[in-house]
Formats: structure tokens, C-alpha cells, sequence
């Protein structure tokens, strides 16, 4: 009766998953043969599944709605994803550990003792170093909420170099880079998008009446990296590079810039940096050389080649040793 139920358990299961099972696909997943599915998916209808069937090419079963709810099963693989996934995201968004440790503790009568056990010790083993400011977790809720509603949002916001502006904007998406959180808006007064970091927004008031759902003209995620790579920085290169995209994605660190196509065999680096010290750490930090390089400011060229020639002058000097 208990490898009956485990039985009936794990093919409910495989139904909530997908949409489609042939006979064949769930037989080899079950490891039994054809009939005993068919009288398994008798007994699961006599408990209130209502499981339909198809036959002929393409037939097969799929689970109907309306049905009872199973609770989710977790295989080893998925919960301990989902403990490394809560431990990152605690990182990254405050006010959330104890809702974490309440939804690990639900989940943990769904979990084989055994896999509970694997992720509880994933989740006590690990830990992250962060000194990033985490963004509030409620916050974060309501601005998913309004980019789903294309709500309109008046908030102040604190830029990079400590200047309060007040903003009004049409919330479009919600983006994680970076370990930070940024909101993708309308910004209404500019008439253009802005890419704003949530951790900079001042309390949020909704704005009377609907927001206007705008196309974007990149998808946002793209929006929020060239953003983050290069908006905030008074001091921007742009490096040309041998090799194309594809060959170069894997071995440029995002956090070094933006890279696009240029031409077949060549691609194109956007980089910015605070100081111009930063700005020649990162084009030294690629492991290959630029074949052309523009500045903004002009003048920023000729101080990286200051720079550069002066390492030159102390890496031309012998070493001193004891």
C-alpha cells in the first residue's frame, strides 16, 4: 500500500509538471509498463484528479483543472537550489530572514528526510559577505506590484553625487544586477528612460490615475547593464576590441562594461569609472589589447597615457631585493 501511494505521489507530480505525458513518457519515468499507469491514473481519478486522455498519434494524458492541490514535492537538486537561493537573496534584500526560515520550516514536511537534511546543512554551511546596502523587502513587493500595473510614482531620489531631485515616472520593470536592485521608468519631466537605483528612492506615493505602458526600445535587462555601465560615470571610454561578440562575451567581467558588436571580427567595449585610476584598471584588467580607444572627455586620453608611461618608468627600474 505505502509503494502504491509513493507511487500515485510521484505521477501526480509528474502531471503538475508538464502539460502533455504520452503513455510511453510516463511509463519509462515511472520504470513500469503501460498498464499499470493506466490503472494508476484510474485510482488518481477515483480521488478526484481529473486526468484526461487522448489516444491515436500524439494521445496520451494531461491533468485537468479543478482538481485537488498536492502539496510541491522537491527532489534533492531543488531544495537545496532553494537554500542557496534564499541565503543569496537575503544578501541582497533586508527584512526577509525570518519570512526565509518560516518558508524553509513549511517546506521542510514536503522534503525526504534526507534531502531536508542535505538542505538544511547547505543553508547553515554558507554564508555571504555584503557591504552593499540591502534594499527593503516590502519595497521591493510594491515596486514589482506597480511596474505590473504601469502605475504612476512620485518618490525623491538621491543621485551618485548626493543630489536630491523629486521624480515623477511611469514604473515599467524591476531589474537584480550587480547585487543591486534598479527600477526601469518613464521618467515623466525628461521624457526618457531612466534606470534608478531602488536603495536611492525616498518614500514612494502612487500617483492618481494610470501610468502609460511604453515600448521599450531594448529589452530591459540591456537597458539596466549600459545604464549601470556607463550613465553614472563622468568618465567613459570606449574600447575597441579583436574578436567578435561571441568569442568575447565569456572572458569580459560585466562589471567592466557593455559589449557590442563591430563589424565580423571586432567588437566594442563601453566602460565608465569614477576616477581615471579605475578607468586604466579596467582596460588593463582585459586579456587582450585595445586596437582603438575614445575618451569622454578628449582630455581623459592623454591622462591614461600619462599614467600609463609613468608605470612604464617604475616597471623599467630594476627591482631591489634583500
Amino acid at each position: 500500500m505505502r509503494h502504491t501511494a509513493h507511487r500515485l505521489l510521484r505521477l501526480i507530480a509528474l502531471l503538475q509538471a508538464r502539460r502533455h505525458w504520452s503513455g510511453a513518457e510516463l511509463a519509462e519515468r515511472m520504470e513500469v509498463d503501460r498498464r499499470s499507469i493506466r490503472r494508476d491514473i484510474e485510482r488518481l481519478r477515483e480521488l478526484g484528479y481529473p486526468i484526461q486522455a487522448s489516444a491515436g498519434v500524439g494521445g496520451g494524458y494531461r491533468l485537468g483543472a479543478g482538481g485537488p492541490v498536492l502539496p510541491m514535492l522537491l527532489d534533492e537538486e531543488e531544495a537545496t537550489t532553494l537554500a542557496i537561493a534564499l541565503r543569496a537573496a537575503s544578501a541582497t534584500v533586508s527584512g526577509i530572514d525570518e519570512t526565509a526560515r518560516g518558508l524553509l520550516s513549511k517546506l521542510d514536511p514536503l522534503v525526504p528526510a534526507r534531502r531536508r537534511r542535505q538542505a538544511g546543512e547547505v543553508h547553515a554551511a554558507t554564508a555571504t559577505l555584503n557591504d552593499l546596502p540591502a534594499t527593503d523587502a516590502r519595497l521591493l513587493g510594491r515596486l514589482a506590484e506597480y511596474c505590473r500595473q504601469a502605475a504612476r510614482l512620485a518618490f525623491e531620489y538621491r543621485s551618485a553625487q548626493d543630489v536630491v531631485t523629486q521624480r515623477q515616472v511611469d514604473a515599467h520593470h524591476l531589474v537584480n544586477y550587480g547585487r543591486r536592485w534598479y527600477l526601469l521608468a518613464w521618467d515623466l519631466v525628461r521624457g526618457d528612460w531612466r534606470t534608478l537605483r531602488v536603495d536611492r528612492m525616498g518614500a514612494v506615493q502612487r500617483q492618481p490615475g494610470p501610468g502609460l505602458s511604453r515600448r521599450t526600445p531594448a529589452p530591459p535587462d540591456v537597458m539596466v547593464r549600459q545604464a549601470v555601465s556607463q550613465a553614472p560615470f563622468a568618465l567613459q571610454a570606449i574600447v575597441r576590441l579583436r574578436g567578435s561578440q561571441a568569442e568575447l562575451e565569456g572572458r569580459i567581467p560585466p562589471w567592466c562594461g557593455v559589449l557590442e558588436p563591430d563589424g565580423a571580427e571586432h567588437s566594442l567595449l563601453r566602460m565608465g569609472a569614477d576616477t581615471c585610476g579605475m578607468l586604466l584598471a579596467q582596460i588593463l584588467s582585459l586579456d587582450r589589447l585595445p586596437v582603438a580607444l575614445w575618451t569622454s572627455p578628449v582630455e581623459l586620453r592623454d591622462e591614461l597615457a600619462q599614467r600609463l608611461a609613468g608605470l612604464g618608468q617604475v616597471l623599467a627600474v630594476p627591482a631591489v631585493t634583500d
